[in-house]
């Protein structure tokens, strides 16, 4: 960026899609200026799309083929009359060449100086820079060679286990907890495919995996003027495959004291690199109070809505202003620290499959209701459609209060009322999370999901009769065209009791989370459907859950979860596991990466056999048992769909 001849910004495009691309383009929308979209072939129809004044088709599916296209981009700011282009994160947000080839072509890069990416976008240059500052480091090995008798070799130095980490990376991709040196090659190979695969890059370095660290980052600032302050820190301990899933700000437990101290290592990082705009400085932190520079992320975060919630500031504003020359408004001193704020990443995702990504469509899709402390920030709407190209958030759900306590209970309400369904989320896992005794008393690391997993992550259990008979009524009410929807003890009430010409009682025949029963309808629970929503009255008591029928399936909110029941013709159930015994199926919709046998191969159990992509993470199908390979149904470079059988192996 720039400070002279800086033209007056009256169109922004936003080159990335999803919750920022909205967020970034509400903002914008605010400021008065026009927003410009770009999307892939697969998102023609996105949110983002809808919410621009003006969109532009790259073409393609995968980011490859379009997101990640740098001359389309310039060539979609060009045609739509954009002065600026804001990278959201993600994609090529901390791409240097990217902002080069932005300043290049005479427009503005809302985001900071290509020298600055360059000199943190490596985490390997970003800890070499922090050493010869002083700055604490984990123990590591971020050199030149990469094959895998060095890492092999510092991974000894270090001691297992060690954690693989893409040096151009972010967001768990490319990154690999290495428990013994049997593991070490596999899972090198895994994640430099993975990093290539997302960033271009496959240059990784190694460093120690420390036990019950938290992660804790300061949100950095700065200006064209010389000018950079610390906007406060964020607690970001909860993550799952390396990845946050719950941020909030500030960090409990942190002392003024401790606070200053990283955020003014973490100015004196950003100011060494000559920073400007938004960025974060990462750091692990122990139990004794000592804190190791991790990375420094040369973007904005996906968690700074709740640096805004505390601050009452609005950090895309500022980055659109200092690009343009502007001088950041507050000092130090000045910045506000107001409360609490609490921030869940909301994904479509399975966790009670190891959080494997979910596609398919929105068929439900209702968010919290707004009010004061809480905000939504999401890239998605009732119908739309998830893909297997792209990452898997669907937003994020922020809480406020004036302490934590009441910003938790804010946002246990609001997880509460969201509802969503036609695809797996990890919503009812935040509940749990957001919930759990541990995570109220504000018990914080990176080992908090597998401390806790057995609650997290309860298994499936029996469906009650209770629930089975509401949903019996309401999948029954709701094929009724005249229910009375005014009075629940109305005769006309609900379809169970005499009906001439028809049996008294009507059996249905349902399934739901893979469990089937035939239900008998009968009148001991006087219910009926208004609208969206069942009313079920029994011994005085009234309750209400939400039911929306889409098609042939029914939508039953029930103890907080959002339940799929679907009527079954018993006569036309079929079992179609016989068709492929012993075989091994797509857990997804992906692209095959690898094909590691062939037929008629003997593998032992636990053999890796074929690898599958999807949302831009690597996940491997290994032999359950030991066997032969009878066939393959899959080749490398095919997209598979969900549960399409990939391998058949013949036990032995």
């Amino acid at each position: 960026m720039s400070a002279s001849a800086t033209p007056l910004l009256t169109r922004i495009l936003v080159a990335n899609r999803g919750e920022i691309a909205c967020r970034v383009m509400r903002t914008a929308k605010a400021l008065g200026l026009s927003t410009v979209a770009v999307h892939s072939a697969t998102d023609r129809a996105a949110r983002h799309v809808r919410e621009a004044d003006i969109s532009v088709d790259l073409g393609g599916s995968k980011a490859a083929d379009s997101y990640l296209l740098i001359d389309k981009l310039i060539a979609a700011a060009k045609a739509s009359g954009a002065q600026a282009i804001h990278p959201g994160y993600g994609f090529l947000s901390e791409n240097a060449s990217f902002a080069r080839a932005i300043d290049a072509a005479g427009l503005i890069f809302l985001g900071p100086p290509a020298s600055a990416i360059d000199a943190m976008g490596s985490k390997s240059a970003a800890k070499a820079l922090m050493e010869d500052a002083g700055v604490p480091l984990v123990p590591g090995y971020h050199g030149e060679a990469q094959d895998v008798e060095t890492f092999r070799t510092a991974a000894e130095r270090i001691g297992y286990p060690v954690l693989l980490k893409a040096t151009a990376g972010g967001g768990g991709k490319g990154m690999k907890v290495v428990e013994q040196v049997g593991e070490l090659a596999e899972a090198l190979a895994s994640a430099q495919r993975e990093a290539q695969s997302s960033f271009g890059d496959s240059r990784m370095l190694v460093e120690k995996y420390l036990l019950k660290p938290r992660h804790v980052e300061i949100q950095v600032f700065a200006d064209q003027h010389g000018h950079c302050l610390y906007l406060n820190e964020r607690d970001c301990s909860i993550q799952r495959r390396h990845q946050k899933v719950v941020e909030e700000a500030p960090a409990p437990g942190l002392s003024p004291e401790l606070r200053r101290a990283m955020g003014e290592a973490a100015v004196r990082a950003a100011q060494a690199i000559g920073y400007v705009g938004a960025g974060t400085v990462e750091f692990l932190l122990d139990s004794r109070g000592e804190f190791f520079f991790m990375e420094m992320n040369t973007r904005l975060q996906v968690e700074h809505p709740v640096t805004e919630a505390i601050t009452g500031l609005d950090l895309v504003a500022w980055q659109i202003r200092v690009a343009q020359g502007e001088a950041l408004p507050i000092t130090q001193e000045q910045v506000p620290l107001i409360g609490h704020a609490i921030e869940v990443r909301l994904y479509a995702e399975d966790p009670s499959n190891d959080f494997l990504p979910a596609t398919g469509t929105l068929e439900i899709y209702r968010e919290s209701a707004a009010g004061p402390g809480r905000r939504v920030d999401s890239g998605v709407a009732e119908g739309d459609s998830v893909s297997p190209f792209y990452d898997p958030m669907l937003g994020k759900l922020i809480a406020w209060g004036e302490d934590r306590e009441q910003a938790r209970l804010r946002l246990l309400a609001m997880l509460d009322e969201f509802a969503i369904g036609g695809l797996k989320t990890n919503l009812a896992f935040l509940r749990r999370i957001i919930g759990h005794p541990a995570f109220a008393a504000a018990e914080l690391d990176t080992g908090f999901i597998p401390r806790y997993q057995e609650q997290l992550l309860p298994p499936v259990g029996e469906l009650s009769a209770e629930f089975w008979q509401a949903a019996a009524a309401a999948f029954s009410q709701s094929q009724s065209e005249h229910v009375r929807q005014d009075d629940v003890h109305s005769p006309w009430a609900g379809t169970h009791g005499l009906r001439v010409g028809l049996p008294a009682e009507t059996d249905l025949h349902l399934s739901c989370n893979g469990q089937k029963r035939v239900i008998q309808l009968r009148n001991k629970t006087s219910s009926a459907l208004r609208g969206e929503q069942l009313l079920i009255e029994q011994d005085g008591v009234r309750r209400q859950h939400l039911a929306i029928r889409r098609g042939d399936a029914l939508y039953l909110k029930w103890d907080g979860e959002l339940q799929t029941i679907k009527r079954l013709d018993p006569i036309a159930e079929v079992d179609a596991s016989h068709s492929h015994q012993g075989g091994l199926t797509a857990p997804m919709n992906g692209s095959i990466v690898r094909v590691l046998v062939e037929a008629g191969q003997s593998v032992e159990a636990g053999t890796q056999l074929v690898v599958l992509e999807a949302m831009k993470m690597e996940h491997s199908i290994r032999a359950p048992h030991a066997g032969v390979v009878k066939a393959l149904y899959c080749v490398e470079g095919e997209m598979v769909g969900e549960g399409a059988v990939l391998v058949e192996l013949e036990e032995v």
